[in-house]
């Protein structure tokens, strides 16, 4: 396994405190984001680089055991079990034989090797012992539009694409799991998973809670006072409705149905709610003033 420079990837000093390592994440991550490079392969590349050093250093168990083992660190668990049951043997047999990683003529690589079977003598005679690879995380930005609807998406993960279909009505911090699209095993050990956590952007149009979404509907003083009809914007179309008479500013209306879809329950839809906002006219004319003014002495 190549040795990658975390630190580097992410242009921060090895002493860089855990805000520093998030705001040096989010300043790259805005900047190599698939969305903003779509067909920049290198962009891509880097964007992984990106979330894979975050991963690291973000999480003080995962950084401790980088800064300890280097490109060893997803195994620093193994490597502990066998390094204490090796000091258990020896103290049992009582030979003085040294443990590598513990002088200077050895160092972690070296004891890897000898524990996976790519030793030489008696070492390598050794019955090789298999480990699971390494899972990965990752986030994967949507619109609240693209949620709606179930489509494909192809991501970058350790320079292989994956092409996986996104089911509409995911919601925002949701994670699943791809079994087997994590780091490969050691000796024919099986993959790791990798795990995807979905952000949803905020639209500027509609709120979502659950699977019910809000949003605002514009109508003029007349509609409002008389009643009439409006056609509002909604994620599936255009949608008309009915404006009973003496609508009040802020008032709210419920379309059954008309919300966003419940995650692979197809066919079923949350509500969407309504609140009127009632546009009162300006720069009137002098007819229209003295129009007002009339109903206003018959009220």
């Amino acid at each position: 396994m190549e040795y990658v420079d975390y630190y580097k990837v992410l242009g921060i000093d090895k002493n860089a405190s855990a805000e520093d390592i998030k705001k040096a994440y989010r300043k790259l991550a805005r900047k190599y984001h698939p969305d903003i490079n779509p067909n920049n392969k290198e962009a891509h590349k880097k964007f992984q680089e990106i979330n894979e050093a975050n991963e690291v250093l973000s999480d003080p168990e995962k950084r401790k055991k980088y800064d300890q083992y280097g490109k060893d660190w997803k195994h620093a668990e193994e490597f502990e079990k066998a390094r204490q049951q090796q000091q258990r043997q020896r103290a049992y047999s009582g030979s003085e034989e040294p443990f590598f990683g513990e002088s200077n003529e050895g160092n972690f690589s070296d004891f890897f090797e000898s524990l996976f079977g790519g030793g030489t003598g008696t070492r390598s005679n050794r019955r090789e012992t298999r480990f699971r690879g390494q899972d990965y995380e990752a986030e994967l930005h949507l619109s609240l539009r693209e949620a709606y609807t179930t489509h494909q998406r192809t991501i970058t993960i350790d320079g292989k694409n994956i092409r996986i279909t996104i089911p509409a009505g995911v919601e925002n911090g949701q994670k699943i799991r791809l079994k087997g699209h994590g780091a490969p095993g050691v000796n024919g050990g099986p993959n790791g998973d990798l795990y995807i956590t979905f952000i949803i952007e905020d639209d500027p149009q509609f709120k979502r809670l659950g699977n019910d979404l809000y949003t605002n509907a514009e109508i003029n003083l007349y509609t409002a006072i008389l009643g009439g009809e409006t056609t509002i914007e909604t994620l599936s179309g255009k949608l008309k409705l009915k404006v009973p008479a003496g609508t009040q500013n802020d008032s709210k209306t419920r379309v059954k149905g008309k919300g966003f879809p419940m995650y692979r329950k197809e066919g079923e839809f949350g509500d969407l709610y309504i609140t009127y906002k009632v546009n009162l006219p300006v720069n009137l004319s002098d007819k229209e003033k003295e129009l007002f003014t009339e109903l206003s002495k018959l009220r």
